[in-house]
């Protein structure tokens, strides 16, 4: 058990989510892992050295199940990090209503259930983190982010209320928001012909959130953006 206290990275993959858990678990946190599949957390929980869980982030009593099985076998939740963000991507006339929703429910709904999931461990601890991934959707939308930057949007709204609300309380909720393509072996297969520093790097993006959870409460951030050097903005 890590003497940091519990870290709980929601939306663990091969990219952003699986950095963040290990970095995380090497800097002292108890980790624990949580995606929709059980083989996927099991593999990315004994890569880290932490515990894996199981919750669809469509399915809101699946998120809060999920941070109660945590608190139950850990402990209070200390820190999350909360990194889902389902989109389908197209114009207007290219997406439905079913777009708009998993949008909604993925990036904002969930986020809300699994804060009131774990935003009274933090009170009782007295201070915690809650780290979110943006996208730069969230700040506005183009033709083909018609639902996806609804969704984003709408949690960065929520993010907002939360951090007014919650920082006088030591609860540090931060927006990091990440502006270009992740250096996944996918990314990679599509786009052969770019080089590393073309792709955001899931480390640098880790270092990131343990930096927002040590950060001295006089000098918090609510709001970054995260980029590879040579993206355009």
């Amino acid at each position: 058990m890590g003497d940091r206290g519990v870290c709980v990275v929601f939306g663990v993959g091969p990219g952003l989510g699986a950095a963040a858990a290990r970095r995380f678990a090497e800097s002292g946190w108890t980790v624990a892992v949580v995606a929709r599949t059980r083989a996927k957390v099991d593999a990315f929980a004994a890569e880290v050295g932490g515990h894996g869980f199981v919750a669809d982030a469509t399915d809101l009593e699946s998120v809060q199940q999920a941070l109660s099985e945590v608190r139950a076998a850990l402990g209070p939740v200390h820190t999350l990090v909360w990194n889902v963000g389902g989109g389908v991507f197209g114009d207007f006339d290219q997406v439905g209503l079913e777009a708009l929703d998993l949008a909604l429910d993925t990036n904002t709904r969930a986020l809300f259930a699994a804060a009131k999931a774990v935003v009274p461990d933090m009170r009782a601890l007295g201070g915690g983190n809650l780290l979110i991934t943006g996208a730069t959707a969230s700040l506005r939308g183009k033709p083909f982010t018609t639902a996806f930057a609804a969704g984003k949007a709408a949690q960065r709204s929520l993010a907002q209320s939360l951090a007014r609300q919650l920082w006088p309380a030591g609860i540090h909720v931060a927006l990091v928001i990440v502006d270009g393509m992740v250096d996944l072996p996918t990314t990679r297969a599509r786009m052969p012909d770019k080089g590393d520093e073309a792709f955001v790097s899931p480390e640098g993006y880790a270092d990131t959130l343990v930096f927002l959870a040590g950060q001295d409460r006089r000098a918090w951030t609510f709001e970054l953006e995260v980029r590879p050097h040579v993206e355009a903005w």
